[in-house]
């Protein structure tokens, strides 16, 4: 038995109709292979091997995130080794001028200035911030670690009230000329050193935190990526300059003020001490957090190459299909214009 088939316009018009579409979607597939160079959809290319590649990618983007997070760090760390090595300078310098004003006459007017600058400057130094955060407050990086020391301050207030308690007058008074060396020393060993320590340099000087920033540079390793204000090198400089700025200098006898002299220069010395050695910790960090950045960005290689690998298409490849798509779509879409064109009307 024979049977008919029978082609309609209709039916050729869906037939194209399906085939533009199916193409259309194949074309927006290649173009972007084409374009990327990797799998439109490599979930349903890798199959079983996806699981591999989502592991990949997870590692590197945390290998990624880490070279970023250690480059805040290394300019965290490179403010603070320069805010380091500047307060070690200006001390050093300071503890030389010191000495030359000890046995000058006039003495205390020669080194008040200095003193006082200098001051400021560890303060302003101990303030600095990098990012939006202190970089000497500890882990309290939102508040000002230090406060200045003026008139009215809890630091200055503080000094001002133990050496009344201590002499009966300011400093300012007449009556600092007949402070005797003996007494000067008992103030400065048992009355002034303690505001430098704990729990007054907190209370009066420090809002920073003795605990530092943590930050981990490798999937491996955890620094501490912040100093302290509250380093015994800062706090000794900070009482060295206050004696030498505010406790009446320049109307003490000469062998008093000598005490003075001698007390601060056993602070800066050791300061200068202190310094050098956490400026040397610091170094050692900035090294290692380099030597971490290094060893990521290999690693981060390595893993884009076997991603590449197993995403990789043939750009070559998806550029021909994409040519061929497209002009499979443009016949389909003549061949659609020409039938519809078709109409038996023209042949009545």
């Amino acid at each position: 038995m024979m049977s008919a088939n029978y082609i309609s316009t209709l039916m050729l018009s869906s037939s194209l109709r399906s085939s533009i579409t199916n193409n259309q979607s194949a074309l927006t597939k290649a173009s972007k292979e084409a374009t990327t160079g990797r799998f439109a959809d490599v979930g349903l290319e890798l199959g079983t091997g996806t699981g591999r590649d989502v592991a990949l990618r997870a590692d590197f983007d945390f290998a990624d995130q880490l070279v970023d997070t250690n480059e805040l760090v290394s300019g965290r760390l490179d403010v603070t080794q320069n805010r380091i090595t500047q307060l070690g300078t200006t001390a050093s310098e300071f503890l030389k001028n010191l000495i030359a004003a000890r046995d000058a006459d006039s003495g205390a007017k020669i080194i008040l200035p200095s003193a006082s600058a200098n001051l400021q400057d560890l303060i302003g130094a101990l303030n600095v911030s990098y990012n939006g955060s202190y970089l000497f407050g500890g882990i309290n990086t939102q508040t000002v670690p230090v406060t200045n020391y003026a008139a009215g301050s809890a630091s200055k207030n503080q000094v001002d009230a133990d050496f009344l308690a201590t002499f009966g007058f300011s400093q300012s008074a007449a009556g600092v000329s007949t402070i005797t060396p003996a007494q000067m020393q008992n103030f400065l060993d048992n009355v002034l050193d303690p505001e430098f320590a704990s729990p007054a340099w907190n209370t009066n000087w420090s809002a920073a935190t003795d605990q530092t920033l943590s930050s981990r540079i490798s999937t491996t390793e955890v620094v501490d990526s912040s100093v302290s204000a509250n380093q015994p090198g800062f706090r000794k400089l900070a009482e060295a300059y206050t004696m030498l700025t505010d406790l009446g200098n320049t109307g003490l006898s000469k062998d008093t003020f000598q005490v003075v002299v001698d007390k601060a220069i056993g602070l800066v010395s050791g300061a200068i001490n202190d310094l050098a050695v956490l400026g040397g910790t610091v170094g050692s960090i900035q090294q290692r957090v380099t030597g971490a950045s290094e060893k990521l960005k290999i690693q981060k290689d390595i893993l884009n190459n076997q991603i590449v690998q197993m995403e990789a298409v043939d750009p070559t490849e998806a550029s021909v299909r994409v040519n061929t798509l497209q002009t499979q779509i443009k016949t389909a879409l003549a061949l659609t214009s020409q039938l519809q064109q078709i109409s038996l009307i023209n042949y009545l």
